[in-house]
Parts: C-alpha cells; structure tokens; sequence
C-alpha cells in the first residue's frame, strides 16, 4: 500500500500545470506535526500561494522539504 501511495504521489508530481485542468502540485516548503494532524505546507506551481494539508504519517514521512508534490483531492489554492 505503502508503495502504491508513493508510487502514484510520484506520477503526479511529474504532472505539468495546465490551464484545462485543476492546478494541484508544488514544492513542499515545510512540515511538520500538530496535535494528530502530520502536515505539509506546500507553494502552488501555478497561483505561488502557500497551503498546509493534513496526511497520514507514511506520507508525510516520505514528503521532504523542496520536493513536488501534488494533492489530488483539493481545489486549487
């Protein structure tokens, strides 16, 4: 499962910004740990706007500092 998670976090940050489709991904520029919740504080490729977003632990884990990342789930930000 873990491998999977990695795996498709992978294939969406090799995803390109497109004007016809949501904007989800960026640079993570920080994380950390609040109370339950394991956060990613991420920039947006396209808007530049910075937004913090709750993960399990083996993703958050896996999310370091300065790497891409995209969140499939959200609305732009």
């Amino acid at each position: 499962m873990k491998k999977s998670i990695l795996i498709i976090a992978i294939a969406l940050s090799l995803a390109s910004c497109n004007k016809d489709e949501p904007c989800n991904c960026g640079t993570i520029t920080a994380d950390g740990i609040d109370g339950s919740c394991y956060w990613l504080e991420i920039r947006n490729e396209c808007s530049d706007n910075k937004k913090k977003f709750c993960f399990d632990y083996d993703v958050w884990f896996d999310g370091n500092p300065g790497e891409s990342f995209c969140v499939s789930n959200q609305p732009e930000w």
